[in-house]
């Protein structure tokens, strides 16, 4: 099986399953095993671990750097990055040999489905990949079909490093506040993560503040909302990087994430 990476025009011969892959993308990490191919994953990020319980592949690079050469040494038939800000690297790892793949960014839940379905392709696991997207798909149903009548107005703030963003229309996330029941504030932008206008937000007065935080950066939300003058009372919902907690994760337990979210917004 010949396949061309898109994002990158290089091609790849998986003829036979993938044996040894090195994963930069923690939510393909989770999809890989869930699919039911932990054994074949030889290398990750330190981030990955945080949503596979177990995981005992090494770490061998971060986010946006590894070493070629090292890579190479472990003689890997498929390396996996995003098309996001993951590009660069996926490039380099490309320009010096490696067999990459680049997934793309999912702009909603059905990317994220794509996704899964793309991995059980490069894997062999079709079969696995349609089953897991299945009860996902299953799993949405419930929740829209269960929306409560009363939608809270939410603003969603991510600080991913130093770095206020929102959430658009072009954003998974975006659909997780859809299942979880949220009305977002302000409306959908034909962006995926804007940054969002503080004075716009505040007229509309948002009845949660839904924010995303990273450990290496904290934020204190409450300090934040009174900085602002937001004095009319929004509730603060805390997202971290726990599994089933974290909003900016589009594995398998996004499904975990919308749950969660559900029973916050709905107490």
């Amino acid at each position: 099986m010949r396949l061309t990476c898109p994002a990158f025009g290089t091609a790849l011969d998986l003829d036979e399953p993938p044996r040894r892959v090195i994963s930069f993308v923690s939510s393909a990490t989770e999809t890989l095993v869930e699919l039911g191919c932990a054994a074949a994953i030889v290398g990750v990020t330190p981030y990955c671990a945080r949503y596979v319980e177990g995981l005992h592949a090494p770490v061998v690079g971060d986010y946006l750097k590894a070493d070629p050469d090292h890579l190479k040494a472990l003689s890997p038939d498929l390396v996996l990055v995003t098309s996001g800000i993951q590009a660069g690297l996926g490039r380099r790892l490309a320009e010096a040999g490696l067999p990459v793949y680049a997934l793309p960014l999912p702009a909603s839940r059905f990317g994220i489905l794509e996704n899964q379905l793309i991995l059980g392709g490069l894997m062999h696991r079709v079969a696995e990949a349609r089953s897991l997207n299945g009860r996902m798909e299953s799993a949405f149903a419930e929740l829209r079909a269960s929306l409560p009548a009363r939608r809270p107005k939410v603003f969603i703030e991510m600080w991913c490093g130093r770095h206020l963003r929102g959430i658009g229309g072009l954003s998974f996330i975006h659909d997780l506040l859809e299942l979880a029941g949220g009305d977002p504030v302000p409306p959908a932008a034909a962006e995926a993560y804007p940054l969002p206008d503080l004075a716009a937000v505040a007229a509309l007065r948002p009845d949660v503040v839904l924010l995303f935080q990273e450990p290496e950066h904290p934020v204190d939300g409450e300090a934040l909302l009174a900085e602002r003058g937001w004095t009319w009372g929004p509730r603060l919902i805390h997202s971290d990087i726990t599994r089933g907690r974290n909003l900016i994760h589009d594995g398998p337990s996004f499904l975990d994430t919308a749950r969660w979210l559900r029973q916050a917004l709905h107490p």
